[in-house]
């Protein structure tokens, strides 16, 4: 590839997606998930910049993601699955699988971890994912250096016929740097695949033979000079001592040596590849150090491979054993290591998070949460994975776990009630419409099946708005915006064998409630089962959708006696207290008008007017 002299401020997804499509991937599927949603984003914008020869699409979710570029793969063309670190457990069957049966084009698995977590359900460690699958694992330190690390993992990937993890962390995906391009790269592949029951459909007498194939890969793997750690030589002035890193650990640990005036006189080396772990390497250090601190995030993976009798890192004396590596407390375990006074730089207390998220101003999932309390508020409420987890903060949402998990949760409280032969609490699961799409519909039937009599309410805001609003299924629209057909979550939930289905817009609370009671009472009926309905109200982040809706002038009259109820139980943000007055107020620059906050008030001291002007 011909590198331009020109240079652009990228974030890392936008540099992982640059990387890919002057790599040549022709095949590229991902399900959105923070922090690794504008790596598609953004090849959905380059695709036509570049006139690049690139399929992209929001798959419904990882697995199937992981799936189509296998496929693509095995016809020899370059391709990639992206997602976050806990899409990659929906993509773990497959994942698994394609390291025995390998690629042909170049596969890379795209995986941004979340160490902190900032956004998700756990910090789970990537690395020890790659290291059990047996698959490896590249780690990045910069935005620059994941856009070319995408080639290396081609060029590996091909070379040895695996899949290949890419594996940002948060602060490389969405960090910025001055990135550099290349041209796209014409590789001319046409589709081609060659078929061999043997390998692409290997029954288990096939296997053993397969896994030693993988074995003696990742032994090759494990000595090719192309990965082996880079070092950043020392002087000297510590012999028998040495600093390795990976990630972004290895940047933020070079630029606190370099605060501390000691990088260039100690040895620190940057792991390319934390697993498999590079031979060689793990022999030179036992030879030449005797002792070793090693920075990672967020697991122990390179110091478990490393094995040195003298390494110190996660979970030892001087670093945590879990959380963000940070430069605050990497310091104060560098200047322990190196025999340094402490200075007070370390001792600042990390950043709070006192204020809490809350949903939007208008948002339709608010309206459903009070209604859903309010109706039953003795009842049992598992939620899933969105904005609209949220509900925590209205009382209407009990568990949280993982994608999908919110109905068959609910069906296992069901069943766990309804063996003691006594009354079963009202048991509402709620869900998003891209939720429901990724993992809801084998629940669902799953729950008609074993006939848990519990209500599902699908969150329709017409978008997959906490990850930047990415089209769901029944809008018809496809990544880059093409037309599609439309599949309707009515026709879905009808032949996942659901009796009772209603649909309304939670704004109409009175609606709502009168739907939640029938659906209560149709599953405690002789003949019940699950219920089912659907809150349809646009996300009020499109634009469009809030010019679409009438806004109403809201005020709060004198009658109101500062009882707190609304901001207790309803938590919009243009509603404050006002401690002069000595009660509620309305914020017009948050307050979008809805007017669902008039039914709020026990008192009906908050006015609806006309539509404003």
């Amino acid at each position: 590839m011909t590198e331009f002299s020109k240079q652009t401020l990228l974030m890392g997804n936008e540099a992982i997606a640059r990387g890919l499509v002057e790599a040549g991937c022709a095949v590229a599927a991902a399900y959105p998930g923070t922090p690794s949603t504008e790596t598609m984003t953004a090849l959905v914008r380059l695709q036509p910049q570049l006139g690049a020869a690139l399929h992209v699409e929001w798959s419904l979710n990882e697995k199937i993601a992981f799936e189509v570029a296998l496929a693509a793969s095995y016809t020899g063309k370059r391709a990639a699955a992206i997602m976050k670190q806990v899409g990659l457990n929906v993509a773990a069957d497959p994942f698994m699988r394609a390291a025995y049966l390998g690629v042909v084009g170049g596969l890379l698995l795209v995986v941004a971890d979340d160490p902190g977590p900032h956004s998700s359900q756990n910090e789970q460690d990537s690395r020890f994912f790659a290291h059990f699958a047996r698959v490896p694992v590249l780690d990045p330190s910069s935005p620059a250096e994941a856009r070319d690390m995408v080639a290396l993992g081609y060029a590996l990937s091909e070379r040895y016929r695996l899949p290949v993890m890419l594996r940002p962390t948060t602060r490389i995906c969405h960090a910025r740097q001055n990135v550099g391009q290349a041209e796209p790269l014409a590789l001319g592949r046409r589709a081609d695949f060659v078929r061999d029951p043997s390998r692409w459909a290997a029954t288990p007498a096939f296997l053993p033979a397969l896994h030693q194939q993988l074995n003696d890969k990742i032994d090759r793997i494990a000595r090719d000079p192309q990965v082996a750690p880079r070092l950043l030589a020392g002087d000297g002035s510590f012999a028998g001592r040495c600093v390795v890193a990976s990630g972004i650990a290895f940047a933020n640990a070079c630029d606190l040596l370099a605060d501390m005036q000691l990088l260039g006189k100690v040895d620190v080396y940057q792991v390319l590849l934390p697993y498999p772990l590079h031979r060689p390497f793990i022999d030179a250090l036992r030879d030449r150090y005797d002792t070793v601190l090693i920075l990672e995030e967020t697991y122990p993976v390179i110091q478990q491979q490393l094995a040195h009798p003298g390494a110190a890192g996660r979970g030892s004396r001087l670093l945590p054993a879990h959380g963000e590596l940070l430069p605050d407390a990497m310091l104060p375990a560098l200047e322990d290591f190196f025999g340094l006074q402490p200075s007070s730089a370390g001792d600042a207390a990390p950043a709070g998070r006192d204020k809490r998220p809350a949903l939007c101003a208008g948002c339709g999932h608010r309206a459903a949460f009070h209604v859903i309390k309010k109706v039953f508020p003795g009842g049992i409420f598992p939620s899933d994975i969105g904005c609209y987890t949220l509900g925590l903060n209205l009382g209407a949402v009990d568990t949280v776990h993982c994608m999908g998990a919110c109905i068959s949760q609910a069906a296992g409280f069901y069943q766990a009630y309804a063996q003691d032969g006594g009354e079963v609490p009202a048991i509402v699961a709620t869900i998003g419409d891209s939720t429901f799409f990724h993992a809801g519909i084998p629940a669902l039937i799953n729950t008609v099946i074993q006939q848990a009599r519990i209500i599902v309410v699908v969150l329709d805001n017409a978008t997959t708005a906490m990850t930047g609003h990415q089209p769901s299924p029944h809008l018809g629209l496809r990544a880059d915006g093409r037309a599609t057909p439309r599949v309707l979550i009515e026709d879905l939930v009808r032949a996942c064998g659901v009796r009772f289905l209603e649909v309304c817009d939670p704004y109409d609370t009175d609606m709502l409630a009168g739907q939640l009671k029938q659906a209560d009472a149709f599953c405690r009926g002789e003949d019940g089962g699950p219920a089912v309905i659907i809150a349809r109200h646009p996300c009020l982040m499109d634009k469009q959708a809030r010019h679409d809706q009438p806004r109403f002038c809201m005020s709060v009259g004198d009658d109101c006696n500062g009882c707190r109820y609304c901001l207790q139980a309803f938590e919009c943000p243009a509603l404050f207290f006002d401690d002069a007055g000595g009660r509620v107020d309305i914020d017009q620059d948050l307050c979008v008008g809805c007017g669902v906050c008039q039914k709020v008030c026990p008192r009906q001291a908050i006015r609806k007017e006309e539509p404003c002007a």
